[in-house]
């Protein structure tokens, strides 16, 4: 097998969870030609992979919208003479692409999410609560029934050539010996969103260190105002929003001593540069499958509760009607992790 061809679309931190994944593959077959198709926007997620990994960016909203664009996108596809597809995302639009493969002799493959595990985990009662494969086992069992077999290694998207910290001075400015924090307020839902008063008091204490940087990380209208703000409220302190793309952000993260965040996008991001991420966790659960790569569960920050998880995304709302599982994370706790996870670096 020489070319092969892998479909992941959204969501972006579902995407950057591919990232280590293709990585040791590519390793492990540096003859084989991969070939990813994605949205546009997540094109800098790959740009660090080996030569042999390229990327297609689907435009799922343009001239790949609906049945006759995605016809369109295989008609293109096709023309490349792949010789196995692998679907990581298992959605209406890749299982169409799989079946025009499939109807080729093209042989194709897909994920399996384990979404009635993930139901038993979620539901209300009788929680059947135990760890559920990673995202990344699941990535990785995909190209083992088209024939690859590989170990997971991967440290960071860095690791081949070192992060041009040029591109991101004139907005980040010299490290020097100052520590940097990174804090990603935001998720795209409630569920998963630390309360913003508790971590405006975060945000509040680690202004107060010496030597110490705060980059906030965010987008969209609302984020951007609430962020804008607290630039202005504390010293030492810079939203990113505007001021570096997903490029600049990345190396940005690389560089970071540490980085909090939701259980997010940000959170993969960060994990894909080998920063140590402190993740807080509300509605979700790590025993989803849905932590950053290589990240320490002594960094997860959550409360002990029964109703927890009450989703697989947190999208859903809350059962006692408090988020009581995140407005009982107090400040003091992720602060206290902060300070432990600083000491370590620098031990």
């Amino acid at each position: 097998m020489k070319r092969l061809l892998v479909f992941r679309f959204s969501a972006m931190g579902d995407v950057a969870m591919t990232i280590p994944v293709l990585h040791a593959l590519a390793k492990q077959y540096p003859e084989l030609e991969i070939t990813v198709v994605s949205r546009a926007a997540f094109h800098p997620l790959f740009e660090k992979l080996p030569a042999t990994v390229s990327f297609i960016a689907a435009d799922l909203q343009g001239k790949h919208k609906g049945i006759k664009g995605l016809f369109r996108l295989f008609r293109e596809l096709h023309k490349q003479k792949f010789d196995a597809v692998a679907d990581l995302h298992d959605v209406l639009r890749t299982k169409f692409l799989r079946w025009c493969f499939r109807l080729t002799g093209t042989k194709t493959a897909r994920i399996d999410k384990g979404r009635k595990e993930k139901q038993k985990l979620t539901r209300p009662e009788n929680k059947v609560f135990r760890p559920l494969k990673t995202s990344f086992i699941r990535y990785q069992e995909v190209f083992q029934k088209l024939g690859f077999q590989f170990p997971l290694h991967f440290s960071s998207i860095f690791e081949q050539a070192k992060a041009d910290t040029g591109q991101i001075i004139s907005v980040t400015g010299e490290k020097g010996n100052d520590t940097w924090i990174g804090i990603a307020p935001f998720a795209k839902h409630k569920g998963k969103i630390y309360p913003l008063p508790l971590m405006e008091q975060v945000i509040a204490n680690l202004s107060q260190q010496p030597d110490t940087k705060i980059f906030l990380f965010g987008g969209g209208k609302e984020e951007t105002a609430t962020l804008a703000a607290w630039e202005k409220k504390f010293p030492h302190t810079l939203a990113l929003p505007g001021k570096l793309r997903m490029n600049g952000e990345l190396v940005l993260m690389s560089q970071l001593d540490t980085m909090v965040s939701m259980d997010s996008a940000n959170m993969h991001m960060a994990s894909l540069t080998g920063t140590p991420v402190i993740s807080i966790w509300g509605a979700t659960h790590p025993y989803c499958g849905f932590s950053g790569w290589n990240q320490s569960s002594e960094n997860t920050v959550q409360t002990d509760l029964s109703c927890r998880p009450c989703s697989v995304f947190g999208n859903k709302p809350c059962l006692r009607q408090d988020y009581a599982c995140l407005y009982e994370i107090k400040p003091e706790e992720i602060l206290q992790q902060i300070k432990t996870v600083l000491k370590r670096r620098k031990s």
